[in-house]
């Protein structure tokens, strides 16, 4: 490689000893070597700070420093202001790097440049029992979406890109706001930002990120991410990015997903048809809306259609049928979950 851009890489450090080395160690193995480890503590009780301290003693590229206010956005913001680096990626301080990892993510955004941003796949892994069931599935969803390139198709049913799989210039993360906003989760609400400047993002099919799975993870006990269908999140950049109010909107699904999504819609002050197949409801009125069969769908003019079933056979059935009355998804329809 004839350039070599330095990294900076962001890592939040809060109560993660035990895991600490083997992430350290991680980033010490890189093949990549043009890199810098700004790591935060997020007033950790362990010996986190020590041990952060001793590996900062045996190589200046780890750079510690104390976050000023506690929580993840907070602490990051420090690491941020810190940064040296054109490049910028994020690690969890509990997770593992591959050794190849920025080797790959800097050979590939050399390929493209400014304006875009670099993402990968990741792999789950836990020190005892096996990984839950949901986090394979979003693990396979996820390392499909780095395969196909589809983070933009996809960014309404789940966070695209995780917050330890991407790389871009710190010119774009300026231009999107970097760590600014304290918005929970992060990484979506990044995700979103990215889309929303235009940001081409590039999926790598390749594992890139061995990201831990435990009982005390903060997705796991964080009141912010209790409700991980992140709705609310979704609507405010639906409204703004892709809301055509000139076209009917139809919310298809009846279910409790459904029934949550329409309340927050009516919220928006936005009529809508709400279609679903479920013979118990239709022609029923819910908050005020009645239900349609989903085959109205056709005699409606120019929709924007809102997929809200959970059911995954029920959402390829469904996408198999939009594709046959020639809709086609982000100009006429979306996942949301």
């Amino acid at each position: 490689m004839t350039q070599k851009p330095l990294v900076s890489i962001i890592m939040a450090v809060k109560d993660t000893a035990p895991y600490l080395r083997a992430c350290l160690n991680s980033v010490l193995a890189q093949t990549y070597d043009n890199w810098e480890l700004i790591a935060v503590n997020d007033h950790s009780e362990d010996e986190s700070p020590e041990i952060l301290k001793d590996y900062a003693a045996k190589d200046p590229r780890i750079r510690v420093f104390n976050s000023d206010r506690p929580r993840l956005i907070p602490t990051l913001q420090t690491g941020y202001r810190e940064a040296k680096g054109s490049l910028i990626n994020r690690m969890d301080s509990d997770d593992k790097m591959p050794d190849y990892k920025l080797q790959v993510l800097v050979e590939e955004w050399l390929k493209h440049g400014k304006g875009s941003v670099i993402a990968g796949g990741t792999k789950h892994f836990v020190d005892e029992g096996s990984v839950g069931e949901g986090f394979i599935k979003y693990e396979n969803w996820l390392n499909e979406v780095a395969r196909t390139g589809n983070h933009y198709q996809e960014i309404y049913r789940e966070c695209v890109i995780p917050s330890h799989c991407w790389l871009l210039h710190k010119e774009d993360l300026d231009a999107v706001g970097a760590f600014d906003p304290v918005v929970y989760p992060e990484d979506y609400d990044l995700c979103f930002r990215f889309y929303k400047a235009g940001l081409n993002v590039v999926g790598i099919d390749r594992t890139l990120h061995y990201w831990r799975d435990r009982s005390n993870r903060i997705s796991r006990t964080w009141e912010e991410y209790e409700d991980n269908r992140y709705f609310d999140l979704k609507l405010r950049f639906f409204y703004e990015l892709d809301r055509d109010r000139s076209r009917p909107l139809v919310l298809w699904g009846a279910g409790k997903n459904g029934k949550d999504m329409a309340k927050l819609l009516q919220a928006y002050d936005d009529d809508f048809h709400w279609v679903c197949d479920n013979r118990r409801k239709i022609g029923k009125d819910i908050y005020g809306v009645r239900l349609e069969h989903y085959k109205e769908v056709m005699s409606i003019e120019d929709p924007q259609i809102m997929i809200v079933v959970a059911s995954p056979e029920g959402k390829k059935e469904i996408e198999h049928k939009l594709i046959s009355w020639h809709k086609k998804p982000v100009s006429d329809y979306w996942f949301f979950t």
